[in-house]
């Protein structure tokens, strides 16, 4: 198996005892020819290409977009996505956590305490008439919703197909993109990336949602134009943002997504890999390969994921 180095300290213990052979690229000699799976997040473009006896691909995320942006990427190879339910409820935490602080104001008596004011006049509507819209209804999505739906809102999601949560309205498809965002007082993006998704977060889609909602990004930076989401936080259109992920990671110094008062920046940290649980998927995943069988959560390369 190859890895890259940057996770070697982490892997390369917990595989052997899986009984797992592991060369790091860029430590170790490598001879192409004797490699039958590849462990990474956003290998190098053309890598994987080099690997002629690659049977299968682990991606070390929940996203593979790092994959299938490489146009060499071995399309007869299964790519293998990563899904645990940790990273699941650590994503819910983080969305459920900043909804909340946008929900109940903290972020506005974070300053008044600063300014030693007694700030009682601004209470935040009733959970149950705010309207939560998720785009994406995937395994994390879905958590994300039902979390929410506890705390008394409002959620609906929005998908590339129906789907049934229990108390989430699903909205589907193109045709139903426009009154999706219509009604979604907060919006959250846990999309996928593909070229569908990409820059779906614009001036366009701003627009189309109530006046002064508030954009939380989880998902990939690709997701978003930047530009427009500082436009509409300085029009009213946002009443501000909470984004993890970003056009340029690490987020360049020069950004004014750093400074902006209204704008709340985490470095992609929504959500971590666990390890233990990523070495058990990957160990799981090639005894099944070997046996000749297909493990589950293989991408379809076509749609992405």
């Amino acid at each position: 198996m190859s890895a890259p180095a940057y996770w070697a300290g982490i892997w390369a213990e917990p595989l052997a005892k899986g009984g797992i052979d592991l060369v790091v690229h860029g430590r170790d000699p490598v001879d192409p020819n004797t490699i039958e799976y590849a462990l990474s997040f956003r290998p190098p473009p053309g890598l994987l290409g080099t690997l002629p006896k690659l049977k299968a691909v682990f991606s070390l995320g929940a996203g593979v977009d790092g994959f299938l942006a490489d146009p060499d990427y071995p399309r007869h190879v299964p790519l293998v996505r990563f899904v645990d339910d940790t990273l699941s409820r650590e994503m819910a935490s983080y969305v459920v956590l900043h909804v909340l602080l946008f929900h109940r104001n903290q972020r506005a008596l974070d300053a008044a305490q600063h300014q030693r004011i007694w700030l009682q006049s601004m209470l935040p509507r009733r959970a149950e008439g705010t309207c939560v819209g998720i785009l994406g209804l995937g395994e994390i999505g879905t958590l994300c919703a039902l979390r929410l739906r506890d705390l008394g809102f409002q959620v609906s999601g929005w998908s590339r197909t129906r789907k049934t949560v229990d108390g989430v309205i699903s909205f589907a498809g193109a045709g139903e993109f426009d009154s999706f965002l219509a009604r979604s007082d907060i919006l959250i993006c846990l999309l996928p990336l593909t070229p569908e998704t990409s820059g779906i977060l614009n001036a366009k889609t701003f627009a189309k949602l109530p006046h002064g909602a508030f954009l939380i990004n989880a998902a990939r930076g690709g997701h978003q134009v930047e530009r427009d989401i500082l436009e509409a936080v300085d029009a009213g259109q946002l009443a501000g943002a909470t984004l993890d992920v970003f056009e340029t990671e690490p987020l360049p110094d020069s950004s004014p997504l750093w400074s902006h008062p209204r704008i709340t920046v985490t470095p992609h940290i929504a959500a971590i890999s666990d390890p233990v649980a990523s070495v058990r998927m990957v160990i799981e995943g090639i005894r099944a390969f070997e046996r000749g069988e297909r493990p589950a959560n293989v991408v379809d390369l076509a749609r992405g994921y």
